[in-house]
């Protein structure tokens, strides 16, 4: 499936825990003041690319420890996002993803069909970037109001559960 991406880094250690594969999508309706990748904005710039590479790419890449769908916001494109995660999460790979758009607005479908990847991500980093939130002490996060949510027992349990970003053990979320 075509869909467009913004790039790629194939080893990082800054976007969730561990080495991670981060595929950057291209589009992102939020436009938060000060994002870090506003050229990721434009649904129509970037380049084309097809799931399939991406799958192969990310599963010939050693030492990872994971994959992160970041951007833009990967929800924006939730076909290629779901098909991405399902797939390389299916060989074991923990998969996180940020998005703009809230877990209570994914769950309402505010977010289109953002709410077909949910099955096949480990952790979502929800929320948009608020400048006046920013806080250099939130571990994988630009800003205080984003959650990291743990979305395998969110979904088990019925109700979103947050992870500890210090220690990665769920506490829940009432």
């Amino acid at each position: 499936m075509k869909f467009r991406t913004a790039g790629a880094v194939r080893h990082s250690a800054v976007n969730g825990p561990g080495i991670r594969y981060v595929l950057f999508f291209q589009g992102c309706p939020h436009h938060c003041r000060a994002c870090q990748n506003p050229e990721t904005w434009d649904p129509h710039a970037g380049r084309v690319s097809d799931t399939e590479d991406i799958i192969a790419d990310i599963l010939s890449t050693r030492y990872l420890d994971g994959v992160t769908l970041s951007g833009g916001d990967p929800l924006w494109q939730p076909e290629a996002a779901r098909c991405i995660a399902q797939a390389v999460r299916e060989k074991g790979l923990n998969v996180w993803a940020y998005t703009g758009w809230t877990w209570e607005e994914i769950l309402a479908g505010r977010a289109g069909q953002a709410r077909e990847v949910l099955p096949y991500l480990d952790v979502l980093v929800d929320g948009p970037f608020v400048l006046a939130k920013k806080d250099g002490t939130a571990v994988w996060r630009g800003s205080s109001n984003q959650r990291l949510i743990d979305v395998q027992a969110s979904l088990a349990a019925g109700r979103m559960i947050l992870l500890e970003s210090d220690t990665h053990s769920p506490i829940s979320y009432d």
